[in-house]
């Protein structure tokens, strides 16, 4: 009943409802069509006038500290938020001044390095820049006890301000690649007003340095890059940078690019996306950009393990590598096959192992196999590990397999065996394995970090191999007395020829005694929306932001 009584009020209510439904439909679809024209207004402003670049990456930073960053993610903000006193001429690894007017005056014994410093600069704080900054900077990076405080701390006795403009290092010993240690992105000058020198103290939500940008957000998912207004060099290109991070989601990274929601992608895509963004480049849908790298990827050969304790196993090996079809297989063509554990970068670089064994010797491989006393009926037999993480070196292990099966009739067998990143890392040095694929992510841009980390020893000999030092540690337990001189040798020499001249020999003895075998050298790829352009990739792998413009 009382239901029935109110169905003319119901109506009523009804019909003032439609009305207003009616209103509110009329108003929200004008709201929407002038939001829609606003949106579309502002998306053409920002297509003409804001000239913000959107880069995105699968690289999370840990930290923004320079003390403690020791990672590619961290270093390619501080590299274009901070500077230190050297960097390197985009596109190379020829050092320069940045925040240092000149390259170090050194001293006869080569252990004092004066360096004058740029004045007129300061900190994106308002601090100014000198060379009690900097050495406050580079006490801190050493006394905090971050990551990389190594690099620093185990070669400087001292560092200190000797004038207003002018920092002196004291060396522990001679180290003619000090330069490049002091290009480093952990050497990166910091705010004294805002950062403390304390062991164990890091800010890694922060970056107060002196770059050309200022860092302005730092998320989970995002970095947002403002200009700095008070930059003494050159501006940069753009009005800010905007940094999309997919934590490990090349797919995203991929999509968004390809959908144009992003200007740059960089770091990392895998292989079959790299290839299908470069054929879309082909049909000029976007740019693509590519650059040698300098991560090296090798073999380590274990010589206290037979088989390969017999130098004439080790060369059969570095003797039947097919690094083309390694390339063309794993890579899709987007390595670059190598000779040398040192880059292709580096003007000392020598490919010795090419000159000693060509390129898939068989017949080389056959009679060195034979005179070490192995056959069909009697293999060596090589177990390759891998951290089972790697897919790509899973596939090249396989592939090593197949090869030596073909063509060397079972005079050799490698077998492929993987286990946990963390394990495969803590077995290498005690020696567990008789052959790893292994890759080596340089610290600084210098030859010695390709050599020294891999041959040298401290204590051994050449009968009982390398029992403590950088060839222990990194699983070949190679010795050579010959060797050890020369590291040093090259480390105190300043000569540039000289200094060539010994790294020639060392990479001469690498290739006979072949306690490794390089194999690829990563190949890095950018790439650009088509109204893009400035993308440099720099051999460093750091990505300078500031020559990235739109043409439009």
């Amino acid at each position: 009943m009382i239901i029935f009584n109110r169905l003319p009020l119901f109506w009523q209510q009804l019909s003032k409802i439609s009305r207003y439904l009616s209103l509110f439909v009329l108003c929200f679809a004008l709201v929407v069509g002038c939001s829609s024209n606003q949106t579309e207004t502002s998306s053409q402003s920002n297509t003409t006038d804001n000239n913000r670049i959107s880069v995105g990456t699968t690289l999370k930073p840990r930290t923004l500290d320079p003390a403690d960053s020791y990672e590619l993610a961290g270093s390619n903000i501080i590299y274009n938020v901070g500077e230190s006193l050297y960097t390197y001429k985009l596109g190379t690894t020829e050092i320069e001044p940045l925040l240092a007017t000149e390259m170090p005056q050194v001293s006869e014994d080569s252990l004092t390095y004066t360096i004058p410093l740029r004045e007129g600069v300061t900190f994106h704080d308002g601090a100014p820049f000198n060379a009690e900054a900097m050495a406050f900077s580079l006490r801190r990076f050493m006394e905090n006890g971050g990551k990389p405080s190594f690099l620093l701390g185990d070669v400087v006795d001292k560092v200190e301000a000797t004038g207003d403009y002018e920092l002196t290092i004291t060396l522990k010993q001679p180290f003619s690649a000090f330069p490049a240690l002091l290009a480093f992105h952990g050497t990166a000058a910091v705010s004294p007003q805002a950062y403390t020198i304390n062991s164990g103290e890091f800010s890694p939500n922060k970056l107060i340095g002196t770059g050309r940008y200022k860092l302005a957000q730092f998320d989970s998912d995002s970095i947002s890059l403002d200009v700095n207004e008070n930059y003494w060099g050159e501006p940069a290109a753009n009005e800010g940078v905007d940094l999309q991070i997919y934590a490990g989601n090349s797919a995203n990274l991929f999509n968004s690019f390809r959908t144009g929601a992003i200007d740059v992608a960089y770091q990392s895509l895998d292989a079959n996306q790299i290839e299908n963004l470069i054929d879309g480049a082909s049909q000029d849908k976007w740019q693509v950009i590519d650059g040698s790298g300098t991560v090296v990827n090798f073999i380590s050969l274990n010589l206290k393990q037979k088989p390969l304790d017999k130098p004439e196993v080790r060369q059969a090996i570095a003797s039947i590598i097919d690094r083309a079809l390694i390339n063309q297989r794993v890579f899709k063509g987007q390595a670059e096959p190598i000779y040398s554990l040192i880059p292709t970068a580096f003007d000392v670089y020598e490919p010795k192992f090419q000159k000693a064994y060509g390129d898939v010797n068989v017949d080389l491989a056959k009679e060195l196999l034979a005179k070490a006393g192995y056959s069909a009926s009697n293999p060596a037999i090589v177990d390759i590990w891998y951290s089972s993480g790697s897919i790509p070196r899973s596939i090249v292990a396989e592939t090593l397999k197949a090869f030596v099966e073909q063509e060397l009739g079972g005079v050799i067998q490698f077998v492929p065996n993987s286990v946990e990143s963390a394990s495969f890392f803590g077995n290498v040095g005690k020696g567990v394995y008789p052959a790893a694929l292994a890759d080596w992510y340089p610290d600084f841009l210098d030859a010695d970090n390709y050599i020294q980390p891999f041959l040298s020893c401290s204590k051994g000999s050449e009968a009982e191999g390398c029992q403590e030092g950088a060839a222990q540690s990194r699983g070949s337990f190679y010795y050579s007395d010959r060797i050890n001189q020369l590291i040093n040798q090259q480390r105190q020499e300043t000569n540039p020829e000289t200094r060539q001249a010994i790294f020639t020999e060392i990479q001469e003895i690498l290739a006979k005694d072949v306690p490794y075998v390089p194999l690829w050298q990563t190949k890095d790829y950018a790439f650009a929306q088509s109204d893009i352009e400035g993308v440099i990739i720099n051999p460093s792998q750091n990505f300078p932001f500031w020559t990235i413009k739109n043409k439009r």
